[in-house]
């Protein structure tokens, strides 16, 4: 008899068609392993999401909502790489404290929960040392006199910033002596989203009201 099970895939974002181990890859290295185990998935959940710290799941609700699934089943959620859930630690420490075993395609069915602890530490220990060299690289190149980035790149992003602005000037202006967080809150109640389709914070609202007054005194 086949045991049940919640697969769960995701991609930490869209890469122009060529992701890295993609949702497609995920759906068929859980899809071999539910064979070879004896598992059926009984549901399955995916997104495209950062999987960045430790309070990720709140802009996660696939994950949320197979951790629901997993619970009413009474089945595991099975994930193809580790770092598909998280590389955090304390990420993955809150959810073993959910109670719903997880199973790690690439580490085998019978892995103890404890080591996926382990295994997600030396996986932030692995992203820390890489984003430090990667920041020292920069930094060599950078005193090298090497140019980094692309210009017209950096040019393109920075006019459609402006003509984003530009388009909330009518509604800004009036109240851009607001705090920034209130600013924030003010842009929220009237349905404006961030150029990213996101909620405004103090940061990004800043931002604006930088880039307005900096047109205006130009």
């Amino acid at each position: 008899m086949m045991k049940p099970a919640v697969s769960y895939r995701r991609l930490s974002k869209e890469r122009k068609g060529k992701p890295v181990f993609g949702l497609d890859a995920q759906q068929t290295t859980i899809a071999a392993f539910c064979a070879n185990e004896g598992y059926e998935i009984a549901a399955d959940f995916a997104e495209i999401e950062t999987g960045k710290g430790h309070d990720a799941l709140e802009r996660r609700p696939q994950l949320d909502a197979a951790l629901k699934a997993a619970k009413k089943l009474k089945a595991p959620v099975i994930i193809a790489k580790l770092d598909r859930l998280s590389r955090d630690v304390a990420f993955i420490a809150g959810l073993m404290s959910a109670r719903v075993p997880f199973i790690v395609c690439e580490l085998g069915a019978n892995v103890d929960p404890f080591m996926l602890h382990i295994y997600a530490a030396v996986a932030e220990k692995e992203r820390r040392m890489i984003a430090q060299r990667t920041t020292d690289a920069l930094a060599a190149a950078k005193a090298r006199g090497v140019k980094l980035g692309n210009p017209d790149q950096a040019r393109q992003n920075s006019d459609d910033a402006d003509a984003f602005a530009e388009g909330l000037r009518a509604i800004v202006m009036p109240v851009i002596n607001l705090s920034s967080r209130r600013l924030a809150a003010y842009l929220n109640a009237q349905g404006i989203k961030t150029p990213t389709g996101k909620a405004w914070k103090s940061e990004t609202a800043l931002r604006l009201c930088k880039r307005l007054t900096e047109k205006s005194a130009a």
